[in-house]
């Protein structure tokens, strides 16, 4: 009978199927018996275990030699081990992708472990009497949940079993499980979109498109303002929340009926989000601003700058991003000057163009236009490399200008008279307008370098686009 293995190092050692990892596990022992540490988080996870968050142990005991179980692929990832006796293992990926069917095998003893990811079948025969089976999972289990089974016998698969199965136990169930070529593949875990009715949300659902994993919500179909929130979706079927909803009305936030909206929006319901995320494994992708700043800076912004609001709306944002920073799967995109499908304010200049109307534009605020094409394709980037969670600045490419540079550019376009665009500074607009005006940060471009350095270069978009751009990017 074989010895269990005494004094290996943590090692992890990959196999053909993306994610099962085969683990070295340490064993101290003696005469008398052994020790290990069957689950470490800040050792394993050091070492690049995923911190997948277990939440329930269980221990399968089998009496006999030959007892075979399997092939399930559940919704949920698993830390499989063996605490005495020794199995024989076969894992096959039953998720939806180009490795769909590929099969590994090994042996293991209470020396070795095995991380499983949510979709790969999972099975064993045990080859050692009195052998205990051990896993941990990261989800309960759950009668509405997305199971895969294979039988254990496909003649796809071939899986070499040391016993034959034709003189071993196996559960009825196991041997009405059907083979290869008629199992569903697992779907991947889904991605959430909220705001998708507004100018990114539309952007990304023209990049993205219909795929059965994607969910597109407005805030009729999920209002992340009510209480039950938490319990709104089964969320560990999900990946990942594009929090592309926002309360942007940055005048109305200055009211106070607008101020208690914009907090309720763009904080009170992102804390909500980044609990879900936290508990659930969720990467939260949430959509920040250049209003953070106070626009005195005589240099583009960097992500490690401090942040100082100058109004209602750009604290709200702040407020939301520093919530979001405590989300361990996280990337805040902070942008600026967005424009896409929806109100914006290349569209209005092209109406004021086209009825005639002359209008007066500030002159001393500078930025960088944000078309959301781009922003939708970075947000893409971030979750197809996974590069370092954090802030990344977002715009797209080109020159700095200001508003009465952009607005004096959509009048061309139009086929008006650029000068017809009259220069203004900030005070004067704001003193002769009737509402309430937000502070803006006059200065107010992005460094967005964080971001190339992660492969991410936004190229220009050429002036010809923008009225194009600014109209429509539906699907």
């Amino acid at each position: 009978m074989p010895v269990t293995e005494f004094g290996k190092k943590l090692t992890a050692t990959p196999t053909p199927i993306p994610g099962l990892v085969v683990w070295d596990l340490p064993v101290h022992g003696d005469t008398r018996g052994w020790f290990k540490e069957n689950w470490q988080r800040e050792k394993m996870t050091a070492a690049g275990l995923p911190d997948f968050g277990p939440v329930q142990n269980n221990i399968s005991f089998n009496d006999a030699a030959g007892t075979t179980r399997g092939i399930h692929a559940e919704p949920w990832d698993k830390w499989v081990s063996v605490a005495t006796g020794r199995i024989f293992g076969a894992w096959v990926d039953l998720r939806e992708g180009p490795t769909f069917g590929t099969v590994f095998t090994t042996e293991l003893d209470p020396s070795k472990a095995i991380f499983v990811p949510r979709g790969v079948g999972n099975s064993y025969q045990t080859l050692e009497p009195d052998t205990a089976y051990t896993y941990l999972v990261n989800d309960h289990w759950s009668p509405t949940a997305e199971y895969t089974f294979l039988n254990l016998a496909d003649e796809t698969a071939a899986i070499d079993w040391p016993i034959p199965l034709d003189t071993v136990e196996i559960s009825p169930k196991d041997l009405a499980h059907p083979r290869l070529a008629d199992v569903t593949p697992m779907a991947p875990r889904k991605t959430l979109v909220l705001g998708a009715n507004g100018q990114l949300g539309r952007a990304l659902h023209a990049l993205w498109g219909d795929q059965p994993h994607i969910e597109y919500a407005t805030r009729t179909d999920l209002d992340l303002t009510r209480p039950d929130l938490p319990t709104a979706r089964r969320w560990r079927d999900y990946d990942t929340i594009v929090n592309a909803a926002a309360h942007t009305a940055v005048d109305t936030a200055e009211t106070p009926h607008g101020r208690t909206d914009a907090w309720a929006v763009n904080v009170t319901a992102v804390a909500a989000l980044a609990r879900i995320a936290t508990a659930h494994g969720i990467t939260l992708v949430h959509i920040s601003s250049d209003y953070v700043y106070d626009g005195t800076s005589d240099r583009p912004y960097t992500e490690t700058d401090p942040v100082n609001p100058l109004g209602v709306y750009g604290q709200t944002k702040a407020a939301g991003d520093a919530i979001v920073t405590t989300v361990p799967r996280h990337y805040i995109l902070r942008t600026s000057w967005v424009i896409g499908d929806g109100h914006n304010f290349v569209r209005t200049m092209a109406s004021l163009a086209q009825r005639g109307i002359n209008p007066r534009v500030v002159d001393d605020q500078t930025g960088r236009l944000t078309f959301t094409p781009t922003l939708a394709a970075a947000i893409t980037h971030l979750l197809t490399t996974r590069p370092a969670v954090g802030i990344y600045h977002t715009t797209s490419g080109g020159p700095a200008m200001t508003w009465f540079d952009v607005a004096r550019t959509i009048f061309e376009l139009s086929g008006a008279d650029p000068s017809r665009v009259m220069p203004t500074s900030t005070r004067d607009y704001d003193a002769r307008e009737t509402r309430q005006i937000a502070p803006r940060p006059p200065h107010a471009i992005l460094g967005c370098e964080k971001l190339a350095a992660t492969g991410f270069t936004a190229d220009p978009i050429p002036a010809s686009q923008w009225l194009a751009l600014s109209n429509s990017d539906r699907p």
